[in-house]
This record gives C-alpha cells, structure tokens and sequence, in this order.
C-alpha cells in the first residue's frame, strides 16, 4: 500500500516490487481482499488502476517498452487479484455491496486527475481493463455483463464516443494488453470476462435476463424483450470501434474484429464449462444447459453460415454474392466447441440414437436434429485453419478410441453381436470419415475458392491443436486407457501417438484442382484412409489372436469404407454448397 500512494511516480524498480508483490499473492483470498480495501473502496481502486493504465500506455519511444510490459503485468496481477477478492465461497471477500457499487460507477466518469481538462472515464471503462483477467463469481460478473450489453442496445457508442480526441498515440487507454482494442469499450472487456468465467458466461447465455436502470440497480418485474444470444449473434449488431487509430493508420485494420472475437470467448466458456484460453486437459462434464446452448449455436450458424463466412476472393462472379459475414472470427472458437463435443457430432452424421453406447460422450450428450444443418455449420466453421485443425485432432483421436473400444470389446467378450470384426470396425470409422470428407472440401474452399488460407496456414495449425486429441483421449468415459506416468508429468501415450498421425494427415490432405476447375481428393481420402488404418493397427497390438493376414484384412476393409465415406461427406457438403 506504501509503493501504491505513489501510483504513476513509482520508479521502474518500485513498479516490479509492486507487481511481484501483486503477482505472487493474488489468489490469496486474505491478501487480494485486504489489498482492495486498502487502495481505498470500489471507486478509488479503479481510478489507481487507471492512473497507472494511462501512464504506461502512454508514448511509443524506446523508454516506454518497460512502463507498458508493467502495466501489462499490473493488468493482470489486479485482474485476477479481484476475481479472488470478489468470490463469496472464500472465507474473506469482498462484501456484496462492492457489486453493486461497480455497477451504480459504470455510467458515472472518473475525475483521474484534478481540473476540468484531466481524462474522465467512465468506471465501466476502467472496470473493463481489470476483469479481463480472472475467473469471477457469477454473482459478480453476470449482473455487470447484463448492464453494459443493455446500455450498449440502448446507445451503442455511448462509451467510445468518450476517447479522447486528436490523439495520436494509438495504444492510450484502460487496456494495456492491447488484445482486443484499447479499453474504451467494456462491451469487448466484458466478453472477455466471461470468456475467463464459464459459470457466469453460462448464466448471461442461457438464464432469465434482469432488467438493470441506468445506475445498474435491478428494475424488478421490468422484462427485457430480448435475448442476449439473439442480441450479439444477429447480423446487424453494431460492434464500437474500440481503438484512437486513425482509419486507414495502422491499428485500424482489424478494428471491427475486435468485438466478434471477443464474443466467441464466452460462447466457448458456456459451452465448455471452461474457460476459452485454458490449456487444461482434464475432462468437463457437459451439463444440460451446456449441451443445449451447443445445439442452439449448431442450428443458428448451421440455418446462417453467411453469418460467419469469410471470403476474400471476390473478383470472380461466381463468388460476387459471398460476401464475408459480420461474425467470421468466430470460427476458431465454434471449431473448439466443436471438438469437445465430438462424439455428438459423429453420431449426427448418421442418426444415431443419443442413447446409443456406440458414441459415448462426456456427460449430457447434445443432439443435433437437423444433420444439413450441422454439415453447414461444419462447411463454414472448417474452413478456419485453427478450427479445421481442432476439429480433425479430436475427429481422429476419438474414431481411434472407437476402433479401440470395437476391438477390446469383441476380445473380451462383452460384446455379443454376432457382426464380424470387419464390418463393426467399418461402422466404427464411417461417421469419422464422413466429418473427413466434409472438413476436406471446406479446407479446400479456404485454399481454392474465398483465397483465405494457403495449405501452410492449416498445416502450421495442425502442430498446435495436441491438446485436443489429449482432450478426447482423456474423456470420462471407458474408452480411457491406463495413463502411464513419465518423468514425474502424466503422460497419455496414446494421446501422443494420436497427435503425431494427425499432423502427418494434415500434411496430406491436400485437395488439387484440374484445369476445369473441379477438385481431385484423391490425397484428402488416402490421408483420411491412412489414418484409419493405423487406428486399426494399433488397436490389433493389443490382441496377439489376430495374425498379419487378418489385420491387413481388416485395415482393407476399413480403408474401402472410409473412402466411401470420405467421398460422401465431401458429396454433402458440396450438395449443400450447390443448394
């Protein structure tokens, strides 16, 4: 509290000192509760936070690269630092009224500094820069979420149209993070917020909406008239443009991203119930609420794919009406919900029944009624080299458990159908090939057709997206192999193994076009093929009854069934295009 009364006159050594203290304590419920108290209650902590905000924003010279990286960590340590203070389940917190009291300071400016001429923002601008960071208590997030998106329906510039004027300095502002825009639009702070937040995210979706005034109080038995999901995912929402760059300077390229972007963030956190960024193996169970918010965000960009369609090719007349859509950055985060919820998807793909044990999924399963509206969904969101990437890691590493789950249940002896090994491995492959084909020609319009991806872009992503085929190997389910511990970290080698076929698949999923403009998969369905055999291989190494005769047997039989399915998805998919 010493180093903190001297807010922008610490010097770069009592900064760190500052941060570290911060830093090395801010999941301490004790320590983060006392700390806030003691920068002086809900009004003085965000004008400190913003002091310092400003000050290492501010200036773009040599000297100023340390006050920013400051700054940033500031941002940071505070951020999670009340999100541990405002949690009620912790024995010490901060008192309810701290909520409230946000709220009431949300629409009300700031006095940093004395005089009339001094920067004023308004307290949910400051807020905004501080809950980036942190998991927060729903109780505390929801209820300011709610506020900002209904004063954003009401005036959606009413915040940025407070940005300074005339500067130059393009990164000044309440988000030293500079992800995400420069903190003068809580809407995108917010957002992600939520994103950190899966409990509260959860909540804004798929809740009754509290209608709050002006001064955040709750306006009880006042309805709202609209949803939030309706609110943020129709095609005419107006996104502020958070940012002091000029238009057509650099920083203003992306400028309108910024807020679709953020809104994927705690799509993926209500859907998941994890937070969008967490790098977390360990298996979520999908609860109701989530499983049915997936199938709502399944049929409206399934019934909508202009909505997130992205294409830069328009020179060509054939392509003239496809213009990118307003939320096309979404794609990654729709490709992440996606994979979680792979065992669903495979199962639309020839309309199994949910209560089918031949798709065992990690808790409520979510049901997808309308499979051309899941092939459409899938068209869109793969041609996103980040969500192609974790779509086919979770696609592959769960057909491998599949065949896995075929082989050991015929040796065992728990399964009691009399269907040969060959065609329950085959029945066991196709929904996976099927996602193939479709994934396949999606990348291909990416490369060929809206010019927004080369063959690199999905390779490199390919390398990225491990954690995904970890993600499925580890699901709660009995498809789980034993975990094997490895030089103290525990290790899934199946996991490992899986991840290295899907890079070498991605490397040879390459869809080539004759001169008559029609595309040869040829490579996308040997890739896809290539992949199942191996499944089939490695499944086979668990069991010393089969010979080398019959697995090539088997694998041959596999292969002519992905292919078949390989091709049908791709005729799906195209079926749908051409509609």
């Amino acid at each position: 509290m010493e180093l903190a009364k001297l807010g922008p006159d610490m010097s770069d050594a009592q900064y760190r000192e500052f941060n570290g203290l911060v830093g090395a304590n801010a999941e301490d419920p004790e320590f983060s509760t006392v700390f806030y108290k003691g920068l002086g209650g809900p009004e003085e902590a965000p004008r400190f936070y913003a002091r310092m905000s400003l000050d290492g924003t501010l200036g773009d010279g040599e000297g100023d690269e340390e006050r920013l990286a400051l700054s940033r960590d500031l941002q940071r340590n505070m951020g999670i630092a009340l999100a541990t203070a405002a949690a009620p389940d912790n024995k010490t917190h901060l008192p309810a009224g701290w909520g409230e009291e946000f709220r009431r300071l949300g629409t009300r400016q700031l006095e940093l500094e004395p005089g009339p001429f001094g920067p004023q923002p308004y307290g949910y601008q400051v807020l905004g820069g501080l809950v980036r960071y942190g998991d927060y208590d729903a109780d505390f997030l929801t209820p300011i979420a709610e506020h900002i998106t209904q004063l954003h329906h009401d005036e959606p510039m009413r915040f940025t149209s407070n940005r300074p004027a005339g500067m130059g300095d393009a990164d000044l502002g309440y988000n030293p993070s500079g992800k995400g825009g420069a903190g003068y639009d809580p809407l995108t702070s917010v957002l992600e917020a939520l994103g950190h937040s899966p409990e509260a995210a959860e909540r804004f979706f798929t809740g009754d909406p509290v209608v709050h005034r002006e001064d955040g109080t709750v306006d009880k038995g006042a309805e709202l008239g609209y949803q939030y999901f309706d609110e943020f995912l129709g095609e005419d929402f107006e996104w502020p443009p958070d940012t002091l760059a000029k238009p057509g300077t650099a920083g203003s390229e992306d400028v309108l991203e910024h807020g679709p972007n953020a809104l994927g963030h705690p799509l993926e956190a209500a859907a998941t119930g994890r937070a969008y960024d967490s790098q977390s193996t360990e298996p979520v169970k999908h609860t109701s609420e989530r499983a049915e918010f997936t199938e709502r965000l399944v049929a409206h960009f399934g019934e909508h794919p202009e909505l997130i369609r992205h294409n830069e090719n328009l020179k060509d007349e054939k392509f003239e009406d496809l213009k990118s859509g307003p939320l096309h950055v979404l794609r990654d985060s729709l490709g992440n919900i996606t994979a979680e919820y792979i065992g669903d998807f495979q199962r639309s793909m020839y309309g199994d029944s949910p209560a089918s044990d031949g798709f065992p999924v990690n808790g409520v399963p979510a049901v997808f009624e309308n499979t051309s509206h899941v092939v459409s969904f899938l068209g869109e969101v793969g041609q996103d080299p980040d969500a192609y990437a974790a779509i086919t890691s979770a696609q592959q590493s769960y057909t491998t458990l599949m065949v896995d789950k075929v082989f050991d249940g015929v040796f065992s002896g728990e399964d009691k159908s009399e269907v040969s090994l060959e065609q329950k491995v085959s029945s066991a492959v196709a929904p996976g090939a099927v996602m193939a084909g479709i994934m396949s020609d999606a990348r291909a319009d990416a490369v060929h057709d809206y010019n927004t991806a080369a063959v690199k872009d999905f390779n490199e992503a390919a390398g990225d997206k491990g954690k995904w085929a970890i993600r499925t190997v580890e699901l709660g389910t009995s498809l789980l192999p034993e975990r094997v511990p490895v030089v103290g970290e525990v290790i899934n080698w199946l996991a490992e193994d899986i991840t290295e076929s899907v890079v070498k698949s991605a490397e040879k999923d390459v869809t080539d076009v004759k001169e008559n403009g029609r595309r040869d998969y040829v490579l996308t369905r040997e890739a896809a093929t290539e992949a199942a055999k191996e499944a089939v291989l490695r499944a086979s190494a668990k069991h010393s009854d089969l010979n080398d005769e019959t697995i090539e047997d088997i694998q041959n039989t596999v292969a002519t069934q992905v292919g078949n399915s390989h091709t049908e998805g791709v005729g799906m998919r195209s079926s749908g295009d051409a509609s």
